[in-house]
């Protein structure tokens, strides 16, 4: 075989390989009123987001999981906090810039999309804190400060074209720029126009 060939075969398996560690979800998101929102997520908000602007509440259905979600402006940035039907914090997501990510993690970011998609368009990005056995307060505070730890994700919706056609994708990579996890993004909830 020549050095052509093999190239191709080589590109050909890796990308086989990256697509088939994707997991494909859907989920929908749709607004509620406060009132049906956790009791005890909403004690947090009005204890813990004294400063906060616009706030809305959301229900995201993902299979059989549910889970709450408060958007609001807080110092000029968007943020999201997702919290479990019991009204326990899951995570924070705030909205960021590709400026707001390390270089070298961008970079493997941008390598990762170009290798995976024909074209693709960069919708949104967030900066996503978790709150997995930590506590609110402390996570609140490294949310708020806008701190890079190790610890943080990279959520990126974007509009991408592959040999399926274009569909949105939500794409989560670690700190370091590395691929963890991809999923469908499904538009918003319009049951209501469906007869």
């Amino acid at each position: 075989m020549n050095f052509k060939t093999v190239l191709f075969l080589v590109l050909c398996i890796t990308l086989s390989t990256n697509s088939a560690f994707a997991q494909v979800k859907n989920e929908r998101e749709h607004r509620i009123r406060k009132s049906q929102f956790p009791e005890q997520a909403l004690l947090i908000i009005h204890q813990k987001l004294v400063n906060a602007k616009r706030i809305r509440f959301y229900k995201e259905v993902e299979g059989n999981k549910v889970s709450y979600e408060a958007k609001f402006k807080k110092d000029r940035l968007k943020y999201s906090i997702e919290f479990t039907p019991e009204g326990k914090l899951k995570g924070i997501k705030i909205a960021i810039q590709p400026l707001d990510i390390p270089n070298d993690a961008y970079a493997k970011i941008t390598t990762y999309l170009e290798n995976n998609f024909k074209k693709y368009r960069i919708q949104k990005i967030q900066q996503q804190y978790l709150s997995e056995g930590q506590d609110i307060d402390k996570t609140l505070k490294e949310a708020f400060q806008n701190l890079m730890l190790p610890s943080i994700k990279y959520v990126f919706l974007i509009n991408g074209k592959n040999d399926n056609g274009s569909e949105k994708f939500e794409i989560l990579f670690n700190a370091e720029g590395k691929f963890e996890l991809m999923k469908n993004a499904l538009p918003p909830n319009y049951d209501h126009v469906l007869y």
